[in-house]
């Protein structure tokens, strides 16, 4: 069940809309903004990148965003939970906090990979999280959803740049790529490079042209909610062997190692 929230005068009103069945359809029941999306850790009492979350509203207080943020998860504290939470400014400068219970990927997922596919579907803004992309994009969502696909990369002049709700790495020769220009600065993707360098993995960032698909050997791609995804097919090419590779394997065992360390107090 989804909880929804305006914040008015550091007070937490709770609120309905048509339609409470996910965070996307709550959000494009609201007036235009901007968002975040994030999960929290150790008993809903951390994020990753909290600030750098915040930061991506224009106008937020994160201190009375922290505080508000707090005595909402208290439920989920008290069950033993995570959340997955979904903060969002309007343009008219409205503040709301959608909050559901964290549901995790099956294992499957990061043991077999997954399939993705290539869209030529674009950001307006692509360093600004905003919530018309999440409707703009509707149609992706459901053909992916009904194709069994489990996400969408954004193409442009032929280079891949960025999932829809992700950002995209890929390895060739040993070495991490990943597009840098007109992408969303994802916080899970900066605590991804830093992991790989600080275990002398070098990434470099280029976009990764569509006629070079044939030659990456592995790729993944990273978001706060689901962490590291591999990928073995993106459209019709297999990535390398097919199979989660060693590359792949390393990142997500140093991303756990490293969450809880680099996670901040709400």
């Amino acid at each position: 069940m989804i909880s929804l929230y305006q914040i008015e005068k550091n007070q937490t009103n709770p609120i309905t809309v048509s339609d409470m069945s996910s965070l996307d359809s709550i959000t494009r029941q609201l007036p235009d903004g901007y968002y975040s999306t994030f999960r929290t850790y150790a008993g809903c009492t951390r994020v990753i990148g909290l600030a750098a979350h915040l930061r991506r509203l224009p106008n937020a207080d994160a201190s009375s965003l922290r505080q508000n943020l707090l005595q909402l998860l208290e439920p989920y504290r008290s069950h033993d939970g995570e959340a997955r939470v979904r903060i969002l400014e309007t343009k008219q400068g409205q503040f709301y906090i959608a909050i559901e219970p964290l549901k995790l990927l099956p294992r499957e997922i990061y043991e077999n990979g997954v399939r993705i596919e290539t869209t030529s579907i674009q950001r307006n803004n692509p360093r600004a999280k905003s919530t018309s992309f999440i409707s703009a994009s509707d149609e992706e969502r459901k053909h992916i959803s009904q194709k069994g696909i489990f996400e969408a990369l954004l193409v442009k002049n032929g280079r891949i740049l960025e999932g829809m709700t992700s950002n995209f790495f890929y390895v060739i020769d040993e070495t991490i790529f990943t597009a840098q220009k007109d992408i969303l600065l994802g916080i899970t993707r900066t605590m991804v490079i830093r992991a790989a360098r600080s275990r002398g993995v070098e990434v470099r960032y280029r976009a990764l042209e569509l006629s070079q698909l044939q030659a990456v050997k592995e790729a993944f791609i990273t978001s706060s909610s689901r962490g590291i995804v591999p990928v073995v097919q993106i459209d019709e090419v297999k990535v390398g062997k097919g199979k989660v590779g060693p590359m792949t394997k390393k990142l997500m065992l140093a991303y756990a190692e490293d969450v809880l360390k680099n996670s901040e107090k709400i």
